[in-house]
């Protein structure tokens, strides 16, 4: 009895053996299987596999794709060598880090990556000695992100058209430091006429001018994506002109900071701009900001048909819901809509809008103050595929029978994604029925909701299991003291200006132990006994961000946690 028991064990521990060496090639395929395109999921899941062994160990470092870097050292170089099929490298922002960015890129350009997006940290110069280095070794960039850059100049831009043929992708939004508009322009000429691939490109706040936008559209002509908020010098004539070039181009987004200007009270009713905009017939996105929208464009865009799936006008005036629904009427594949800041909104609008919105996907009502939480409900109840709503500082006047008439609404499960900030009139029983009604909510956003309490925010997190993200900033009546239960999805959460303390640290780290990022700013009553707690045993931990805490020593910011432990 007992051999033939000792011969089944080892029989069976031969065959567990056996089928956990299966090929690399096996494993790496089950292992992407199960990776989604969450990349905080991804990060934990291949965490927890490479743990296993050293096989496991080996796969899940060639399924990392993506690397931010905030430390300025170049302590993070060694994983250059274990990450091999890296395709993304993001420097982060860091003031002393922007000091030795070329140092840091001519040392990359000694590691045999084929890198294909490249971004450069915030408010740092153009590394010219370092993108010189780095393009001769690293040919395959396709996508360069150069956003706030200090003190732009005409060189630069040479400088990127010579090391980067092959861009596809380019953003240089928002740079500071530029002074003359004019000079730019043989820049921007020798960036259309170099990168001739070029498909999507960002120039929100940057120094161009319609002769600029001119070459841009005329030379580039795969051109199919552009963004240009804040682009004081371009008129609408320019644009119109621009836009005749570029027939193909299927995203256009577009502000001048025109609005308050009395000389342009009806720019955007122009024909000439109007006829420019209609023709492009492949144009399936729309984003204007604070301009003056006639009635007249929103019925011509209706009358063409375009194949539109995101529509945004924010903060913009000159038009009425008459345009709006008309041009939802007849554009019913749009997936994504923003209309912030539209003030004639109204509930029974959003009523019958949402019977032509069966498509949508995320909408954004925020600071349309004469809705209430009934267009909230509606939006769930008619748009099935609707994932993501936002209405933050909406006036939410009282619906009658409040809970009984909320409750006859259904369970919603399509709906993850929930921005209410700022809205006084959420209570703890609204909330509450929230959480019954969205069961599958992954992000939260209460920010400045102050008249929720602990209570309700409890009653939510038992209730909705999936959330990952919570932002409770500002609600002063919450310090989750009676979070006695476990949270094992939450991964983010923002505790910034409340009244939270050392017993709620404590709590969290029993209960949240998966939590990757944690914001305690102005949070008075914390001190570094309760911080050094959570980094202990949230071991997931990548950030931990206190700012004015009057019972913390210095000002702390952690990208990694365990410099609190120091």
């Amino acid at each position: 009895m007992k051999e033939n028991f000792c011969s089944d064990l080892n029989s069976s521990s031969q065959q567990m053996v056996t089928s956990y060496c299966l090929p690399d090639e096996c494993w790496e395929t089950i292992f992407k299987f199960n990776i989604n395109d969450d990349d905080n999921h991804n990060r934990r899941y291949l965490n927890s596999l490479s743990l296993i062994s050293k096989q496991f160990l080996s796969i899940t470092n060639r399924l990392r794709f993506s690397l931010t870097v905030y430390d300025g050292s170049t302590c993070f170089l060694g994983l250059l060598k274990r990450f091999i099929n890296l395709n993304s490298l993001t420097l982060a922002t860091s003031f002393y880090f922007n000091i030795e960015v070329d140092k840091i890129l001519i040392k990359i350009s000694c590691f045999p990556l084929k890198l294909t997006s490249l971004s450069l940290p915030h408010y740092c110069t153009i590394p010219a000695n370092g993108l010189r280095s780095f393009s001769q070794k690293i040919t395959t960039v396709t996508s360069l992100t150069c956003y706030q850059i200090r003190l732009l100049n005409t060189s630069d831009l040479f400088l990127i058209a010579e090391c980067f043929p092959l861009l596809q992708q380019l953003d240089f939004s928002y740079p500071s430091g530029c002074k003359n508009f004019t000079s730019y322009e043989d820049g921007v000429e020798a960036i259309s006429l170099a990168l001739i691939k070029l498909r999507k490109v960002n120039l929100s706040g940057f120094p161009i001018n319609d002769q600029s936008l001119f070459h841009l559209f005329n030379n580039c002509k795969q051109l199919e994506e552009v963004i240009l908020f804040d682009c004081h010098e371009i008129t609408n004539q320019g644009l119109a002109s621009a836009l005749c070039e570029r027939p193909t181009l299927t995203s256009l987004s577009f502000s001048n900071s025109l609005y308050n200007n009395p000389e342009h009270i009806q720019v955007f009713a122009i024909s000439h701009f109007i006829e420019s905009l209609v023709s492009l017939k492949s144009l399936a996105c729309i984003a204007l900001w604070k301009l003056n929208i006639s009635d007249e464009l929103l019925h011509s865009i209706a009358r063409e048909g375009l194949p539109l799936t995101r529509f945004v006008l924010l903060h913009c005036s000159g038009h009425s819901y008459d345009g709006i629904i008309c041009l939802l009427s007849k554009c019913q594949r749009i997936q994504h809509l923003d209309l912030q800041y539209t003030y004639f909104l109204k509930d029974q609008h959003v009523i019958e809008l949402s019977s032509f919105l069966g498509d949508l996907v995320s909408i954004n009502l925020s600071n349309c103050y004469e809705l209430t939480k009934s267009a909230l409900f509606t939006l769930a109840k008619n748009c099935p595929s609707l994932s993501e709503i936002k209405m933050e500082r909406v006036f939410g006047n009282d619906i009658e029978g409040d809970s009984d008439s909320l409750a006859k609404f259904g369970v919603y499960p399509q709906l993850k994604v929930l921005y209410l900030g700022d809205n006084s009139w959420l209570s703890d029983e609204i909330i509450i029925i929230f959480a019954s009604i969205f069961p599958n909510l992954q992000l939260l956003d209460l920010n400045l909701c102050d008249h929720i309490s602990e209570v309700g925010i409890c009653e939510v997190l038992r209730k909705c299991c999936k959330i990952r993200h919570l932002n409770i900033a500002g609600c002063s009546r919450v310090k989750l003291h009676g979070m006695n239960f476990v949270v094992p999805k939450l991964e983010v959460l923002n505790l910034s200006y409340t009244k939270v303390d050392d017993e709620t640290l404590y709590i969290i780290s029993k209960n949240c132990c998966g939590l990757l990022q944690l914001l305690l700013e102005h949070c008075n009553d914390v001190t570094e006994k309760g911080v050094k707690h959570v980094a202990e045993n949230c071991t997931q931990m990548r950030k931990i961000k206190i700012e004015n805490s009057s019972r913390v020593k210095d000002a702390l910011f952690f990208t990694d946690v365990r410099k609190v432990l120091c």
